[in-house]
């Protein structure tokens, strides 16, 4: 019974441990990307592309995905403010699809946007950014809590990157991924220290605004 009694406290103990690392990894990479973030379109610096990170297109409740309506918003505007002359929407399955379509309905020409199919997560958007795409300096479209990864993780592969933060989404509808933040945050930070392997980096390199859009 005591031995007992010891795992469960030693369990306990591990699972409390983890926890905290997780809160502190997510606080790291909020207050470093503080200098790098933006919600005003006109504070953004001028980049030759933008990466807009995927989520699916239709939400919990059935209904269009509020995050992903956001992200296409703010990337639409960033477009038409002149920040940026391409758009790479980084995602999978049925995601870069849809986010492509979804910025040609906001205006933004289809030849201006490149679909990005292998971005699993965030890490594999980012290092294909450089890898595929060839981008040394971009914005980062999505929610501020995601952009604080994001940001941390491009500018750990050497990416000059800024973000632009697109509207957040009211709770209890995110309250799921609200708290899935903080295991993502952790996971970034063992990604940089052990260099993460991204799922696919195969296949050619995209020259954006030479090669043409898919």
């Amino acid at each position: 019974m005591r031995l007992i009694l010891v795992l469960l406290f030693a369990a306990g103990a591990a699972i409390l441990f983890v926890v905290l690392l997780a809160w502190l990894a997510e606080r790291r990479l909020d207050a470093t990307a503080e200098a790098w973030s933006f919600d005003d379109v006109a504070r953004v610096p001028g980049a030759d592309a933008a990466v807009v990170l995927g989520t699916a297109p239709i939400g919990p409740e059935g209904g269009p995905n509020v995050y992903f309506v956001r992200r296409l918003d703010a990337a639409a505007a960033l477009w038409k403010a002149g920040k940026v002359r391409h758009i790479i929407v980084s995602g999978a399955g049925e995601e870069p699809a849809a986010m492509k379509a979804g910025l040609v309905a906001r205006g933004v020409p289809a030849p201006a946007i490149y679909r990005d199919e292998a971005g699993y997560r965030t890490w594999d958007s980012m290092l294909r950014a450089r890898d595929v795409y060839g981008q040394k300096r971009l914005i980062v479209v999505s929610q501020r809590f995601h952009l604080s990864r994001a940001l941390f993780i491009a500018r750990d592969l050497g990416i000059e990157a800024w973000g632009y933060e697109a509207r957040d989404v009211e709770r209890p509808y995110s309250i799921v991924t609200d708290l899935r933040r903080f295991p993502s945050a952790l996971r970034a930070h063992v990604d940089a220290w052990l260099g993460g392997a991204p799922r696919s980096i195969d296949g050619p390199r995209v020259r954006v605004g030479v090669d043409p859009a898919d």
